[in-house]
């Protein structure tokens, strides 16, 4: 009877590891907003080079001759082999960008770790499971993964759109791709969101295996 008491007071709600999630994140606002700041660079380029693209697919496929005229008179025609280089090169800084963002996430959570010894030292001692202490990392990494992502999508549009105006006039107001944008905006919200979350799932079984005892000896 005793040990059935003992499992129902360590079975804590999920909105107690929200809440616990939320604390941590406003106490290390400094290193949050570090990691947050990788996540917005990295969907940004993502994001921008995905509008970039899909606004020149449009207006290569447009019927109009002024249109046609500038994009022949800076080589971005239908044939162009520079068009086809210069995002197999982007691709590739893409890929890397989010490889350097999901390599930060990873560190940055590492040393929320090892800076919550004591903490979750003390969270196992009364009772929490190992389960709890991994939602609270892999909600942390969540939350700070979801407001990048979004701050790195509209940051990216914003810039891509300035770029293109900028490159090829009013034309791209009249011809903006909506739907292809809107797709890559997804496209975006989905790998920033799950490289946050993988990146956490190694640093939150540290924390979830960590012994309890060996945790309240560290001195801080």
């Amino acid at each position: 009877m005793a040990e059935r008491e003992v499992g129902q007071q360590i079975v804590l709600p999920l909105s107690k590891a929200v809440e616990l999630s939320a604390k941590s994140i406003k106490v290390r606002l400094g290193r949050s907003l570090i990691t947050m700041s990788g996540i917005i660079l990295a969907i940004a380029f993502l994001m921008s080079i995905g509008t970039s693209n899909a606004v020149l697919d449009r207006l290569r496929q447009v019927d109009d001759p002024k249109v046609q005229s500038v994009l022949q008179t800076k080589g971005l025609d239908l044939d162009s082999e520079a068009v086809r280089e210069e995002r197999a090169r982007n691709t590739w800084l893409v890929v890397l960008s989010l490889l350097v963002c999901l390599v930060g996430i990873w560190n940055s959570m590492l040393m929320s770790v090892t800076e919550r010894f004591r903490e979750i030292g003390t969270m196992k001692c009364l009772g929490a499971l190992d389960s709890f202490i991994i939602k609270i990392f892999l909600l942390e990494s969540s939350f700070q993964g979801v407001v990048g992502t979004l701050v790195g999508m509209f940051l990216g549009l914003f810039l891509s759109l300035g770029m293109s105006l900028g490159t090829y006039g009013t034309a791209v107001v009249k011809y903006f791709p909506w739907v292809a944008v809107l797709r890559w905006g997804g496209l975006s919200f989905l790998i920033g969101s799950v490289l946050s979350v993988i990146a956490a799932i190694y640093p939150a079984y540290v924390a979830a295996k960590m012994e309890p005892v060996e945790a309240m000896r560290v001195d801080r």
